[in-house]
């Protein structure tokens, strides 16, 4: 049976957890309060049940990583249509054209996380110092269970440091160590710790929990974590053994050969999802999202809807069904337009699951992304409300909830944090890099198969094209694309000097045509500045720390 991640009930006012400035206070008044709280197994399981909304912070539909929203709106994969400031409004297009540059305060505050993640760190530290202080009394077993549970959180939560700013300050559980001015860690030495926790949380959790503890984060968990943390530490070896140990599991990729089957992977383990192996589940009456409020078609839900859509770039990046391959879409190239219909019903499953087009069937009706239909289309940058219009003649369809109707209420489908399909391309990659070129053309094989396309065998570069491929499709939206592009330091090339393109669909009521002309969807070319690949220390550190100094890249 797969486990799945459910939200918690956190316990943060029992205890007292040391302020911002307040690492050096090892000696609060409360001693006995917190010696009470400790020799309770229920206050301690609520205790570290808090840790689960960090799952949901950094890594979900609320903000996937970063205050711009959807990091795929920085690449050539998803527009957002408005330029006005704001989390899934505009900030990704103020980010992706830097305007000149981005100054070292921008970028922290877009990307870094800094002191919400120490914040969090030192909450999973706390917890396991005071397990440690107070915690004998547990059996043997139960002890390790909770250790690893809050190390696997914070190896995810140093995992989200390092993957912004390789050089970090290391803060492990021993608090008695903590000065007021500590140095930033070598980039070996913080993945190192990165590595030792999802180990040891990998090799100490079961893989599968009682029934009473359902929903708890498991073995398979962490060593799909380690395989996708590694991937970021160049670490090949321990990435590819990682995703091996997951692959002794029992998760299976679901079916994909249609659109319907393949948009079951996103639904929950408890609905027969056999791919989800970390999820975060949602409730009506909280905590939720606006996943749908904010992406569906104008036509839904105007005050909100439409806020980022599919580029005509990432649409014809999508294969065409059983046969594999692109269309040439050259006829759609063409400002003036032509009434030929692209070619979207040929395209592969995946498609069908994640892009909402003209004549789409969508709840009971046809998408109409045309200037003036019921979704309507909008000119970027032309000063008018979006109101839930498209600006590149598309909508998101992947992950979208087809039953939700309220829209006064927020969403509650599932976030699924790691699935099987991304440990198959974490260990192709590993696999190529390590020269395994048969496991790695097995494994996008597999991901191919699942959807119905066909695959030849590959050898160096063209083996690594289309593992690159396969990510950018299969976790389209899921949060990869742009962070992958960074640590494979193509970002500075593939983002700069570029414009995204969308298509202006209009209808013809006298001879009930459409006419789709090519239109560019930026009002300037985009710009990624290598310095981006190392997000900079943000301004409070440097104020509050003398023994760490700005990267010489942002002064």
């Amino acid at each position: 049976m797969k486990k799945y991640i459910v939200k918690l009930a956190s316990i943060a006012s029992v205890f007292t957890l040391a302020g911002c400035n307040d690492w050096l206070d090892m000696d609060p008044t409360d001693k006995v309060s917190d010696k009470i709280v400790w020799s309770d197994e229920n206050y301690i399981q609520q205790y570290a049940n808090g840790f689960y909304g960090y799952l949901s912070r950094y890594s979900s539909f609320e903000t996937q990583d970063s205050q711009v929203g959807l990091t795929d709106g920085l690449t050539e994969t998803l527009k957002f249509g408005s330029d006005v400031e704001g989390t899934n409004v505009g900030f990704a297009n103020i980010i992706a054209y830097a305007r000149g540059g981005l100054s070292a305060p921008t970028a922290a505050f877009h990307f870094g996380c800094w002191d919400n993640l120490y914040d969090r760190i030192r909450r999973v530290n706390e917890f396991l110092y005071n397990l440690k202080k107070y915690g004998t009394w547990l059996d043997e077993e139960t002890y390790a269970r909770y250790e690893a549970e809050a190390r696997f959180f914070r190896g995810y939560l140093y995992w989200q440091l390092l993957k912004r700013t390789p050089q970090a300050i290391i803060y492990d559980e021993d608090l008695l160590a903590i000065r007021p001015d500590m140095p930033l860690s070598t980039e070996e030495e913080g993945w190192d710790m990165v590595e030792r926790d999802l180990t040891f949380a990998a090799r100490t959790l079961p893989a599968q929990w009682s029934a009473a503890e359902q929903g708890r984060v498991t073995s398979g968990a962490a060593w799909a974590m380690l395989s996708r943390a590694m991937l970021y530490a160049k670490r090949w070896d321990a990435a590819r053994t990682a995703a091996e140990e997951v692959f002794k599991l029992d998760y299976e990729l679901m079916p994909g050969q249609t659109a319907a089957d393949y948009a079951k992977a996103f639904t929950s383990a408890r609905e027969g999802n056999t791919e989800s192996i970390l999820e975060y589940n949602y409730l009506a009456s909280g905590p939720n999202h606006g996943w749908d409020q904010l992406f569906m078609p104008g036509g839904d839900n105007v005050t909100m809807g439409g806020r980022a859509t599919p580029t005509q770039e990432m649409v014809e990046s999508y294969e065409l069904a059983t046969t594999g391959g692109h269309p040439d879409w050259t006829p759609w190239h063409t400002a003036e337009g032509t009434t030929q219909t692209p070619p979207w019903a040929d395209l592969e499953p995946r498609f069908h699951a994640s892009v909402l087009y003209n004549g789409a069937a969508w709840k009971n009706r046809t998408v109409e992304p045309y200037v003036k239909g019921k979704d309507g289309w909008a000119e970027y940058g032309d000063g008018t409300p979006l109101a839930g219009r498209t600006t590149t003649g598309y909508y998101l369809r992947k992950m979208l909830n087809e039953n939700y109707t309220d829209y006064s209420r927020k969403c509650t489908q599932p976030w699924i944090a790691i699935r099987l399909a991304e440990v198959y391309l974490n260990h192709a990659e590993a696999c190529h890099m390590l020269g395994e070129t048969k496991a790695a053309n097995d494994d996008v094989r597999a991901i191919r198969a699942r959807v119905g396309l066909p695959y030849t065998d590959k050898a160096g570069d063209e083996l690594m094209a289309a593992i690159r491929q396969e990510r950018k499709i299969e976790l389209y939206c899921e949060g990869h694309h742009y962070w992958d592009m960074r640590r494979w330091r193509l970002a500075h090339t593939a983002f700069t000097g570029m414009r995204v393109h969308g298509l202006k669909i209009t209808f013809n009521q006298t001879t009930g045509t459409f006419t789709y002309a090519y239109v560019e969807c930026d009002t300037q070319d985009r710009l990624f500045e290598e310095k981006l690949y190392r997000i900079p220390l943000p301004e409070t550190e440097l104020s509050n720390n003398t023994a760490v100094s700005q990267f010489p890249e942002w002064l």
